[in-house]
């Protein structure tokens, strides 16, 4: 049996050199992220709306709050873990740049950023050993970023995530790419030209950079796949969802177990761009404009409370929550394969151990 390789980001050797993805809004916390690092992967805490709404709360205050939280958070996955801990910091959220710089201050190992390019991501965590990967949806984007911050900052991406189409929530590609599963743009292209971008660059730097493979990736029989195509590591979230340590309520994982893969739809979402979620009863409503509301928060650069069906915001929250009569649920193409709720420690076994048998 050929044994896992080592993912190495920096000075840090993970392995099994899996990715816990990070999942917005609360459902990847400190619970989830310090039980996979206790197995040597990596924990995401995802950040977008850590804080949560508070809308007594001026502007100010509230991305405030963002930012204590999530350092409150990094210190709770501390006291569980020495593994390494991570933060997902979407670009697309209006306090990115404080939440940048406050995890990397603080310490944290790995800042993941994606939902838009993180072009400045290198002067943020400047004078710190904070390690730094962005997320792309292909090799076109990973050239510009490494040209980028190669010019601008005489840095490279540490690690790169490539994360193709059949990945729940946001997405980075078109919504008229994803309308038809057979003919849509396919991971292992885009893993392939994103490694070629990688090894290009990692030659004139003499300083090589992992290429994560996200998006659709189930089992061990996928991680092999991937990794025989040189992939360094995989990114996954959907299979995280349905265990014990996941922060999320059991009403959001139940809705996994009871999803049909006619039940997984590619949504507009507020944000501007497409994302995969679970039809149920709020998107129905949503999608014949019965839903009103107040925007109290302004999370994102790209939402347009005057145009936007729905906040984001509360939709979430409440999903994670457990409220999904006021929310729906972000979830991958393969959600509807998931049929039990088992721990991290199981889950990771077995991924492990079916890769393993696979390669």
């Amino acid at each position: 049996m050929t044994k896992l390789p080592d993912l190495i980001i920096g000075d840090l050797k993970i392995n099994p050199p899996f990715i816990q993805g990070g999942m917005s809004v609360r459902i990847s916390g400190p619970k989830l992220a310090s039980a996979v690092a206790n197995e040597g992967a990596v924990g995401i805490i995802s950040t977008a709306l850590i804080g949560g709404i508070k809308s007594h709360l001026s502007l100010i205050e509230s991305k405030t709050s963002d930012i204590k939280e999530m350092l409150e958070q990094i210190d709770v996955a501390r006291t569980i873990t020495a593994g390494v801990i991570a933060v997902n910091v979407m670009v697309a959220v209006t306090n990115y740049s404080a939440l940048v710089s406050a995890a990397a201050k603080h310490g944290v190992d790995i800042i993941f950023s994606g939902a838009g390019l993180p072009m400045d991501l290198p002067k943020l965590v400047e004078g710190t050993k904070t390690k730094i990967c962005p997320i792309v949806s292909s090799g076109r984007a990973a050239e510009l970023l490494c040209r980028n911050w190669s010019r601008k900052y005489n840095r490279l991406p540490d690690g790169i995530v490539v994360e193709g189409p059949l990945a729940g929530g946001h997405l980075g590609f078109k919504p008229e790419e994803l309308k038809n599963e057979n003919t849509m743009p396919k991971l292992e292209d885009k893993l392939v030209e994103t490694i070629k971008v990688a090894e290009k660059y990692a030659g004139k730097h003499g300083k090589k950079i992992p290429v994560i493979a996200a998006g659709g990736i189930f089992d061990g029989k996928d991680i092999a796949r991937v990794i025989k195509l040189g992939a360094s590591g995989v990114q996954m979230a959907t299979r995280f969802v349905c265990t014990h340590e996941c922060d999320a309520a059991e009403e959001f994982k139940q809705a996994y177990i009871n999803a049909k893969k006619e039940d997984i739809i590619v949504i507009k979402s507020p944000v501007g761009m497409p994302g995969r979620a679970l039809r149920n009863e709020f998107l129905a409503k949503a999608e014949k404009g019965e839903i009103k509301f107040k925007c109290h928060y302004q999370c994102l650069k790209t939402c347009n409370p005057k145009k936007s069906p729905y906040c984001i915001a509360d939709a979430l929250i409440n999903a994670s929550e457990g409220k999904l009569e006021g929310g729906f649920v972000f979830a991958g193409s393969t959600a509807y394969r998931v049929n039990k709720i088992i721990s991290v420690k199981e889950l990771v076994k077995e991924l492990k151990e079916e890769a393993e048998a696979n390669l």
